[in-house]
Parts: structure tokens; sequence; C-alpha cells
């Protein structure tokens, strides 16, 4: 259908939160050399090392103190904030003080969205408070609000059959059932604009999530190209079910929406610490995770959490004096809950660095239990990946998923050159993200601790070992 082709989400923004199915591919397709085999098995010992040290060694709970101290010490972290600002100071300070080495933050100019004193109450056919959190980008109503009717659809084939009479000037409220984060996300993401096209004058969308205890999720909204922007937010699973009962019955239904809302730009930065490499240290393989956050909860999930086991990494790696052949750079990105801003900024400034990458990690789906990586390169490099993982049977992570790993990396996988996402044991992860719920709560200091071991020692290994993973 010719709608849907309009919904290729751009460059995947959710790229390994998307409901893409996994492909797992077999290990006896792979026909690597004997000399790239007994490499990577080499490193079983110094992986268990590497384990040991922060799962019963001197750095347990470590990760989750740094983190909670971090998280209650700036809470939500917005693109252009002071809090975010504040926040990529404090990690260059930590940085420094744990003598990691090239620690500077590159500038860039981000998008600064900020939402006011929203609300949405429905008058008709009860008054009713309906909880809401306005989309990324989303325009303001006029000051005194908006007050009109409203139309429940449940997909977007409901809203193209509807007559224009019973859409022009409406509120159009989507109330479509969570299939994945890919696909209901569509509603999120272009829900205004379908709305608009067809005369709206504001939306409301059903919260993607799976789950819901009366709490909206907010996220980023697109608005189509030739398309009148209009009002958008989230309303909770409840409510949106609701009105659709309502409208089932017949009730009129009016709802007055207020949303105030300024979009700005403001200079921000992306934030690299260094362990160098020991041998060839111009080649780099790069530990991300994105430090900015959505102005809601704190957070720790999405994607802070995501930031520590990447920061940690060359920490302790340093304390173990254990130093890569190539060099380790931890990226912090800045900007990506709006659009990947931070990644793409990088690449683009450091082209002469582009050539020389290695590798790249994101953490940026959940920081539980691991169960192994998502991959995207070269045939040959996920067979390496798939000896890597051999290391770790002890703690069951040792799947390879082939989808494009995570959303800041893409910006040079989709390119070509070979990177993973970390893959966890997440199926909560939808519960609380962009929602008030992503707090530290969610975080459980064991399990964390196992998630920054595996990805330390798998960093280590991939900087390390004698053969550089191909670019496909």
């Amino acid at each position: 259908m010719e709608l849907k082709k309009l919904y290729i989400y751009i460059v995947c923004i959710a790229i390994a939160k998307c409901a893409a199915v996994p492909i797992q591919s077999k290990d006896e397709l792979c026909n690597l050399s004997p000399e790239i085999v007994s490499d990577i098995a080499g490193y079983a010992e110094v992986a268990n090392k590497i384990m040991d040290y922060f799962i019963k060694g001197p750095f347990k709970g470590k990760t989750w103190e740094r983190l909670s101290d971090f998280v209650d010490k700036f809470g939500p972290r917005s693109s252009g904030s002071k809090n975010l600002e504040d926040s990529i100071d404090y990690m260059m300070v930590e940085s420094l003080t744990n003598k990691l080495e090239n620690v500077h933050a590159v500038e860039c100019e981000v998008p600064h969205w900020v939402r006011g004193e929203e609300s949405a109450i429905m008058l008709k056919p009860r008054i009713k408070k309906l909880p809401m959190l306005g989309l990324g980008y989303s325009v303001a109503t006029p000051s005194e609000g908006i007050t009109a009717e409203a139309v429940v659809v449940q997909n977007f084939e409901e809203l193209e059959a509807l007559p224009s009479e019973r859409v022009v000037n409406k509120i159009v409220v989507y109330d479509q059932p969570y299939i994945s984060y890919g696909e209901s996300g569509l509603y999120r993401r272009y829900g205004a604009s379908e709305a608009s096209k067809r005369g709206a004058i504001a939306a409301l969308v059903r919260s993607v999530t799976p789950f819901s205890l009366a709490t909206p999720h907010t996220g980023q909204q697109m608005y189509l190209e030739n398309v009148t922007k209009i009002p958008v937010a989230a309303i909770t699973h409840e409510d949106a079910d609701m009105l659709w009962r309502q409208q089932k019955r017949g009730e009129n239904i009016v709802i007055h929406l207020k949303m105030p809302a300024i979009l700005d730009t403001k200079i921000s930065r992306n934030m690299v610490a260094d362990l160098k490499g020991s041998d060839n240290s111009k080649k780099l393989v790069i530990i991300s995770g994105h430090i900015d956050s959505w102005d809601v909860g704190d957070g720790s999930m999405d994607d802070a959490a995501g930031c520590f086991i990447s920061w940690v990494a060359p920490v302790v790696l340093k304390e173990l004096d254990l130093i890569p052949k190539r060099t380790l750079r931890t990226i912090l990105f800045t900007a990506e809950e709006l659009g990947v801003i931070g990644a793409q900024a990088y690449e683009a400034q450091h082209k002469e660095d582009n050539e020389n990458i290695s590798f790249l990690m994101e953490s940026d789906v959940g920081t539980f239990a691991p169960l192994g990586l998502f991959y995207e390169g070269s045939k040959d490099g996920e067979c390496m990946m798939r000896e890597v993982l051999k290391l770790f049977a002890s703690i069951n992570a040792t799947e390879i998923i082939l989808q494009e790993p995570a959303p800041d990396i893409s910006v040079w996988t989709s390119q070509g050159y070979p990177g993973v996402g970390l893959y966890n044991d997440n199926p909560r992860y939808f519960w609380f993200h962009h929602s008030e719920g992503d707090t530290l709560n969610v975080e459980d200091p064991n399990i964390l601790d196992v998630a920054a071991a595996f990805w330390a020692a798998v960093s280590y290994i991939v900087a390390d070992m004698k053969y550089d993973i191909p670019r496909d």
C-alpha cells in the first residue's frame, strides 16, 4: 500500500529497538582460518579476568554507584538543556580524574525543544483530565488552547476511510494496538502529519508501550513535508481505549488541548575519551551510548546506563593494565533522542578519523542480562564475533542477532563499517521507555555488573586481537 511506503523509518532512529525480525545465521556457514579462531580463543583467560573484576572483584557495584550519582545529580538531560551540558562537563572531569586520554568535547548545533505547562481535558461526555506528554518537535497550540470534537481511529486505514467532514477541524485520536515498537511507533512518528492531511487541527496518540499504568510515553515525531504542522501528544492506553469505547456508543467527545512549546537551537557537545592503543593506536574501536535523554524520568535506562558501561570499560581496563593494541575510544553522543544529531555531526566533523575506525559498539536498548550482540557488517566479521561470543558461554551471552545494532553507530554501519549493539534480556524495556518510569529503579546493580563486564571484555578483545574485523 502506498501509504506504508512513506513510513520506512528514515535512518531507523530506533534501530536496535525496532521490531525488525532478527535473523540468526548458522555457525556452520563460517569458514575462518585456524589462525583467526586460535587468536580469538586465546582471550578466554583475559575475558574471565575482566568479568571477575566487575562481577565479584574490586569493581563490583561500582558501575551502579557511578550511574546513581550521575542520574541523581542531573536528572533528565534533554537536548539543548543546561542539565545536559552540566552532565557532559561532569563526565569530562570524571574522565580526566580516571586518567583517560584525549579527553575533549566536540561542539555541534542541536535542537532545543521545550514543552510548557501542557494539559488535555475531556469536556464531554464528562469532565476528565487526560494525562499526556507532547511529542518532540510538536508545535504549540494557541495560547488559549484548542477545544474541538474528537474522532477516534485505530489505524491509518480507518482515518483514510472517514469522510472529510468527520475529520476537518477535529482532534484525531489514535487508539492503535501495540504490535511492536517499530510498527506501532509509526503512529507516534507520523500520526500528526496524516491527521493534518485530512484537515485535523490536533492529534493524540496512544502511547507506544506494551504495558501501561496510566502513564504517557513521549518520543520524537516527524512532520512530513508540505503538511500543516499541528500539535500532537501522547496519551495513556487507558484513556485512548476509553475514548474509543465512547465513540462506539455514539457519544459526542470534546477535548480541550493546551500545549505551549518552544523550538530553537543550542550548542551541545559529543564527549570523547580514549584509552590509547599500545601498538596500532591510530586504529579506533568506538564504544558508545547517548548522554541526552527525554525530559521525563531521569533517563537511567535510556541511555545513561548505556553510557556508563561504555565509559567504565576503558577505566577498568586501565586499572587492570590491559592496554589493547588499538585505541579504545568512548564517545558519549549528544541529541540522539531528537534525531541522532550528535552522531551525524561527529561523523561529518571527523572525516579524517573515519578511515581509522575498525569497529563500533553502542548500548542503547537497556543494560539488562546480556544475551549476545546485535551485529551488522561482513559475513567474515559476523563469524569472528561468533568466535568472540563463545568465550561468554558462562553467562549465556552467545547469540548473534543480525540487524542494525543501534541508532548512533548506524551513521557508520550503514556505510559498511562493522558494529554491534548490546542484545540483552529486556522484555520490559518499553514499559518504562520515554516515560516518568525511566528511573534508577529499573536498573539492578548485580545485573548491571554483568552487562558492564561483558561489554568491557568484548571491547578489549576486539581492540586487541591480531586481526581486524573486515568491513562489508
